[in-house]
């Protein structure tokens, strides 16, 4: 089986802007494709998983979306990197509008998107993890079993002191998806 590294975008990949509402706002943050790229030469596989209730409230449409995800994997590709796949959750369970106002299994910290990459690329969760910049990404690996780090970017920083180091859950805090990635190598080695 494969392992993963399950990657938030919004604040992980790109700036976090709030609501992105226009394919101009995309810009990666720095480090990022030096740190997929030595991920990928790990042996990781690279899936993003995020949360876009957007869509649920109305903000945008799910072809905005993806829309976003195949301008990223250009502009990633572009710097000789390429993801696996993109997962997202559109809903949100107590705000917007029908059919998107659903308590789901896709909405992060809980694993759907996870479980769904799993079966779809073979993936042993137990051996992956997950890096993003918010305490439901680092719920979301407690959730699911794997490791997660912290990033310093987007609202990282912020959530830090609200993080319980439970057994055998752990994370660590870095300042970038680099200094992550090369956790990730001096604490595993390869996928």
């Amino acid at each position: 089986m494969n392992a993963a590294v399950f990657l938030d975008r919004d604040g992980t990949l790109i700036k976090e802007v709030g609501y992105l509402s226009s394919l101009s706002q995309i810009e990666i943050l720095p480090n990022v494709p030096e740190g997929l790229k030595l991920l990928k030469s790990l042996g990781y596989f690279l899936i993003v998983v995020t949360n876009q209730s957007g869509v649920a409230r109305g903000f945008f449409s799910e072809s905005f979306v993806l829309q976003v995800h195949s301008v990223l994997r250009e502009m990633l590709a572009q710097k000789c990197v390429q993801i696996d796949a993109f997962y997202y959750c559109p809903h949100h369970p107590t705000e917007g509008f029908p059919p998107y106002d659903i308590d789901c299994e896709c909405r992060k910290p809980k694993t759907g998107m996870l479980k769904e990459a799993a079966r779809a690329c073979n993936i042993d969760i137990s051996r992956s993890w997950v890096i993003g910049d918010s305490l439901v990404d680092m719920q979301l690996a407690r959730n699911a079993g794997c490791r997660g780090v912290l990033l310093g970017t987007g609202h990282g920083r912020m959530i830090e002191q609200n993080i319980v180091h439970e057994p055998p859950f752990f994370y660590a805090v870095k300042d970038d998806l680099l200094e992550a990635a090369n956790y990730i190598a001096s604490n595993n080695a390869r996928a």
